[in-house]
């Protein structure tokens, strides 16, 4: 006996499942048993090929309903199971499939071995497509001439880099920045129909019914280009039935105080038109800031290498130094060495999420003087005779 196949159970989901459930459920067993993460693992590699077989036809709304109407999935027997004569007679049942010719080149006379070798073939579709074949078979006659009825579905994000100063990312600023997106078309108002009225389907003719072939079986079901109604309304000709037109857009916002580069904001409701009237997608906007001359930013931290002379760095002083607030009195203390660091605490960026402000780091950078005087020479001279010591004395003792 054929071995079925139950997409819901192999994916482990309901029948009334969403689509959003049937993703989910995929990805997550896909992720579990990926020949690349179980190599050389067969029951894996076969498990994975069910779950994916599962999601091609649940994850694809029209495959989904064909396979809903049909019932279970068998390799080489009746879709479903059971007597091909329980329903309307000899040759139909199981959801409007029609098995007569099968039947009748069953029961025909002469050659019969080789023929009903034929006709098993053209049933099983050669015995490895199944009705996975019939799937495709009929999914892939679809799309000839105009585009496919769709449910409504939600806009697209987009993405904008934008580029701001050192001072905008610390004091905020107001950004208007343009984008190309598909907006609502005016004239259907995003519907997609004209005003011309409803016209004759040209798929099923207007019938709300199609009648596929996969070898010597025929099934009928409704329409899914029409939903069955016979029915197609007249494309807008304004957006020729997308129900959307590219335009350019116009959109501001605030950029808050104390946005760094990696800033990603969201504009909900900026991104691409939905169709049908769902909603439109987000727009995120990704911040990067330009480097400042001197100061460099870490976290909520802003550092800065401030220049003293060699006196204030002996003697010590009061210096000023700048912030991002504007002038600060530092203390240096006497014997301060070239590359030592102070902290000015609440100095730095304001932090909105946390409610505080980082501190200011401030290097030291001691800048001997020019001897460009034989004074200055002089007094260097004199200097060296006071102080001897060899600075660099420590290190031979380690090498």
């Amino acid at each position: 006996m054929a071995q079925r196949k139950d997409y819901y159970e192999t994916l482990g989901i309901a029948r009334d499942a969403s689509a959003d459930d049937v993703r989910k459920a995929y990805r997550r067993l896909a992720r579990k048993y990926h020949p690349d993460l179980n190599p050389g693992d067969k029951a894996a590699e076969e498990k994975f090929k069910s779950v994916s077989e599962a999601n091609d036809i649940l994850g694809d709304d029209k495959k989904r309903k064909m396979y809903d109407q049909v019932g279970y999935y068998s390799e080489g027997g009746f879709p479903g199971g059971g007597n091909p004569y329980a329903q309307g007679g000899p040759g139909m049942g199981f959801g409007g499939f029609d098995f007569s010719d099968f039947l009748n080149q069953q029961q025909a006379g002469s050659g019969g071995g080789r023929r009903r070798q034929a006709n098993h073939e053209g049933f099983s579709g050669g015995g490895a497509g199944g009705f996975r074949d019939i799937f495709s078979q009929f999914f892939g006659q679809q799309g000839r001439g105009a585009p496919q009825q769709s449910g409504p579905e939600k806009g697209s994000d987009l993405e904008y880099t934008l580029t701001i100063d050192f001072w905008q990312s610390i004091k905020g600023t107001q950004a208007r920045i343009n984008i190309s997106r598909q907006d609502t078309c005016t004239t259907c108002n995003g519907t997609g129909t004209g005003s011309s009225g409803p016209i004759t389907c040209p798929e099923c003719n207007g019938s709300g019914n199609v009648t596929q072939t996969a070898g010597a079986m025929r099934f009928t079901l409704g329409c899914p280009r029409c939903g069955g109604t016979g029915k197609l309304q007249s494309a807008c000709p304004t957006c020729k039935g997308e129900g959307r037109l590219p335009r350019m857009d116009f959109v501001e916002t605030r950029i808050p105080p104390g946005v760094s580069t990696g800033t990603r904001m969201r504009i909900a409701g900026k991104g691409n038109a939905g169709t049908g009237g769902a909603p439109a997608g987000d727009l995120y906007i990704n911040i990067r800031v330009d480097e400042h001359p001197f100061f460099e930013r870490e976290g909520d931290n802003i550092e800065i290498i401030v220049p003293i002379t060699v006196p204030e760095a002996a003697l010590g002083a009061k210096i000023e130094v700048p912030t991002i607030d504007g002038r600060a009195l530092l203390k240096i203390p006497m014997g301060t060495q070239n590359g030592q660091k102070f902290r000015l605490r609440e100095k730095g960026v304001y932090n909105a999420r946390k409610e505080t402000r980082g501190d200011q780091i401030v290097q030291i950078a001691v800048q001997p003087p020019k001897a460009n005087d034989e004074r200055t020479r002089q007094l260097l001279r004199e200097l060296a005779e006071l102080h001897q010591e060899d600075p660099r004395a420590e290190m031979w003792t380690k090498v």
